[in-house]
């Protein structure tokens, strides 16, 4: 008796600490973003920066701060950090995603040949004009067309029977994926533009150095359909991840949820990789971060690790600026300095359970 009592009292413990953390989260997150877009070249006091949003919000704000600061913050940095706010919590969600639906903790969009569909649809984009007239969203649509080509390859190869088998197609996908790697790499050597050339292999090493404001809503729009789509999918991605067998007994089809699935994570990994290239390791480390913080629901799984795939690239993106100013470092070289130790960490100790 003394122990069913307990389990309400548990129960609301636990809800409670959960949700204490994901306000810290947010918290730290909106903090970050004022902090980080005061980092650069030229160092802005993070409440100059706060009163320069607001004053572009609207507020009733008295300015104070040099038309320099002004175009600095709005025009450069913060479209920058936000948009490194949105591909973050695209990759990590994503992440998420893609490990539920083959079942393998160590699967990402990458693995599956997503990202590298994309870049060689933006990459084509780029280098040949596919879509130049459209701007950024010509660049989108290219990367999108590519992520569909490459899941469409992936999935004609792991079906078997009808049925889409979660470990064939973890293959498949890194067949699809070497493939159009190679397929990228020969149109930066096909291109005779010496400009396009060096954007492309700068953008495939993953940068958010061209951020503008027109690419804000459309990784937005990404972002923000697919957070509501998955989250109200969660009880579907726990089912899958535990067994097709368990989820066909809650009513889900397997084949046809992995099919619309992965043309969700394939149009949000399209936006992300169109304004920010290639970024490694995000999806993959952050969600186990997660799991470890709020457990395997992805009811919590989502958006924690929306949040924490956030906070890491804001605060990457910083240091990728600043820590060999004044040049850049690529983001994704940093991102895989610091998801590789991790990485390591986590497959010493799943193998040694």
């Amino acid at each position: 008796m003394t122990t069913l009592a307990a389990r309400p009292a548990s129960l609301a413990r636990a809800r409670t600490r959960r949700g204490t953390l994901i306000v810290v989260l947010v918290v730290g997150l909106v903090a970050s973003v004022v902090v980080t877009v005061g980092i650069g070249p030229v160092s802005i006091a993070p409440d100059v920066v706060a009163r320069i949003i607001a004053f572009h919000l609207g507020a009733p704000v008295e300015v104070t701060w040099s038309p320099a600061d002004d175009n600095i913050v709005w025009l450069i940095r913060v479209p920058r950090v936000l948009l490194g706010v949105l591909v973050g919590a695209a990759l990590a969600m994503t992440g998420v995603a893609v490990q539920s639906l083959v079942r393998n903790p160590l699967a990402d969009p990458y693995l599956l040949g997503i990202s590298s569909g994309a870049s060689a649809g933006a990459a084509a984009s780029i280098l040949f004009g596919f879509g130049v007239g459209a701007g950024a969203v010509g660049l989108t649509g290219s990367a999108f067309l590519g992520a569909s080509l490459a899941i469409v390859l992936v999935f004609s190869i792991a079906r078997i029977g009808g049925r889409l088998v979660p470990s064939r197609l973890v293959f498949a996908g890194i067949a699809v994926s070497f493939a159009l790697t190679a397929l990228t790499n020969f149109l930066v050597v096909a291109s005779e533009s010496r400009d396009g050339t060096r954007a492309v292999l700068f953008w495939m090493l993953g940068s958010l150095g061209q951020a503008r404001w027109a690419s804000v809503p459309i990784a937005a729009g990404a972002v923000a359909l697919a957070a509501i789509v998955l989250f109200a999918w969660s009880r579907r991605f726990d089912a899958i991840a535990i067994g097709d067998d368990t989820a066909r007994a809650l009513g889900t089809d397997p084949t046809r949820f992995r099919t619309v699935a992965a043309l969700l994570v394939s149009v949000t990994i399209a936006a992300a990789v169109a304004v920010s290239g290639s970024i490694g390791f995000v999806g993959l480390v952050v969600p186990h971060i997660a799991r470890r913080m709020v457990g395997s629901s992805h009811r919590l799984t989502f958006p924690v690790s929306a949040l924490l795939g956030g906070l890491l690239l804001v605060w990457a993106d910083a240091l990728a600026r600043t820590a060999f100013a004044p040049r850049e470092l690529p983001l994704g070289v940093l991102t895989a300095l610091i998801g590789t130790p991790m990485l390591i960490v986590l497959v010493r100790r799943m193998f040694a359970r």
